[in-house]
C-alpha cells in the first residue's frame, strides 16, 4: 500500500521524471497535488505498470488531483545543463505551472535543487511509497511517450513509437545506420556501440 501523505499539516506535492536514461527527446516532469484519501486502484511506481494501465490512471489523476502540472526540458538544454539539472528543472518547471504553492515536494530520488522557499524531501524509490510520487510519475511518463510517438512520425526510422528514444538495440542500430537527429542529445555517446541496453 503506498502512503497517502507525508504529513498531514501541509500541502504536498508529488514530483518524478521520465526519461533521464534516454538517447533522444525531452526529459519530462509532473507535479501532483492530491485530495485527501484519493484512491486509485493499481496507482504504483509507472515503471511497474502496463502502458494500458499508465493510460487507464492518467485519466483518473488528471480528473481527481486537486492540481496536477506536467513540465519539460528539450535534448538542446540537456546537452548545456546536462541531465539531472534538466530533470530538476523540468520539476521547477511543473511546479511554477501549479496555481496553489505547495508547502511541501515530495521527490522521487536523492537529489533535488531547492525550489524557491518551499520544503522538500527527497525519497529514494518514492514512487513505490507515495501516492502523489507515483501519479507524478505516470503523469511524466504518459506526457513523454506522447511527445515520443508524435515526433516518431517526423523519424520513423528510429522507432520512438516503440521504444521512446531509450537506448534499445534498434534505436542504437539507426542511430549508426542515419546517423543522429535534432532530438538527440548529443551530450550523451549515443555512438558507442557497447551502450547498455534501455530499461
Amino acid at each position: 500500500m503506498l502512503k497517502q501523505a507525508f504529513t498531514k499539516e501541509k500541502i504536498e506535492a508529488g514530483c518524478d521524471e521520465a526519461g533521464r536514461g534516454c538517447l533522444a527527446g525531452p526529459v519530462f516532469a509532473a507535479a501532483v497535488i492530491l485530495p485527501p484519501k484519493f484512491k486509485a486502484a493499481g496507482l504504483n511506481d509507472s515503471k511497474q505498470l502496463s502502458e494500458k494501465k499508465r493510460d487507464e490512471l492518467r485519466i483518473i489523476i488528471e480528473n481527481e488531483a486537486l492540481e496536477w502540472a506536467v513540465a519539460s526540458v528539450d535534448n538542446h538544454e540537456i546537452d548545456k545543463i546536462n541531465i539531472l539539472n534538466a530533470s530538476f528543472l523540468a520539476m521547477h518547471r511543473a511546479i511554477d505551472q501549479l496555481k496553489s504553492k505547495p508547502e511541501l515536494l515530495l521527490i522521487d530520488g536523492n537529489r533535488f535543487n531547492p525550489y524557491r522557499g518551499v520544503q522538500h524531501n527527497c525519497i529514494v524509490g518514492g514512487d513505490g511509497k507515495y501516492l502523489s510520487i507515483a501519479a507524478a510519475s505516470i503523469l511524466a511518463k504518459t506526457h513523454r511517450d506522447d511527445f515520443m510517438k508524435r515526433i516518431h512520425e517526423e523519424f520513423p526510422q528510429y522507432a520512438w513509437a516503440q521504444n521512446k528514444g531509450y537506448a534499445t538495440e534498434n534505436h542504437r542500430r539507426a542511430i549508426h545506420q542515419y546517423g543522429s537527429c535534432k532530438y538527440h542529445r548529443l551530450s550523451y555517446a549515443i555512438f558507442q556501440p557497447e551502450l547498455p541496453l534501455g530499461f
